[in-house]
């Protein structure tokens, strides 16, 4: 059996912190097949996302398999499930059997509340940086697109999870098939945006 990568998705997640590293992870199961990757929620129905996208998830934190990745992504919803007990229950119980633990933006608050960061050097969106820090018990640093520390890594806001994901794609399946990865989707982030093209 192969690996399974976990995407956690709740109501106003934001849309490109799952669905990067989604579009990355998927591109990457190219030659192994066996491998899947699942959005999962807390409980069954359509999520409704930060900016209206609707998104039905794969399965629910009842039925989740065991993961060997796990990507907690961004959004204004986070405020909120950082004060959902089941939400960070469940955080705690599949977190441990992972072999990458990943947030991208305000997930990191995700993984901060559930204790997960503690400790750890982590990351986040930069507006949320001072936010985070203020929490007290990890060591949030800006300025950097994704932040390692053991099988933590957590990324900075929004595009930030596709270098994420992609660095996680090369632990896992290599060097080599990352960047293939990378010229699949077509990501190529330099030059950066010029208006007058």
């Amino acid at each position: 059996m192969g690996r399974t990568t976990g995407i956690v998705i709740f109501d106003e997640v934001e849309e490109l912190d799952f669905a990067g590293p989604w579009e990355v992870f998927t591109a990457a199961r190219h030659g192994h097949e066996a491998d899947r990757v699942l959005t999962i929620a807390p409980t069954q129905g359509v999520i409704r996302c930060a900016k209206g996208l609707r998104v039905l998830p794969d399965c629910c934190f009842d039925d989740a398999p065991p993961l060997d990745v796990l990507l907690v992504p961004g959004g204004e919803g986070t405020r909120r499930e950082a004060g959902n007990p089941a939400f960070l229950d469940w955080l705690r119980e599949a977190a441990p059997r992972c072999t990458w633990v990943t947030s991208v933006c305000t997930g990191s608050l995700l993984l901060h509340a559930a204790g997960i960061a503690k400790g750890r050097r982590i990351t986040t969106h930069w507006s949320f940086v001072e936010a985070l820090r203020n929490l007290g018990d990890a060591t949030v640093l800006e300025n950097r697109r994704y932040v390692r520390d053991g099988n933590l890594v957590t990324a900075a806001g929004v595009s930030a999870g596709i270098d994420m994901a992609l660095w996680v794609v090369g632990q896992i399946y290599g060097v080599d098939h990352a960047r293939l990865v990378q010229k699949w989707i077509e990501y190529d982030p330099a030059p950066p945006y010029a208006a007058d093209v």
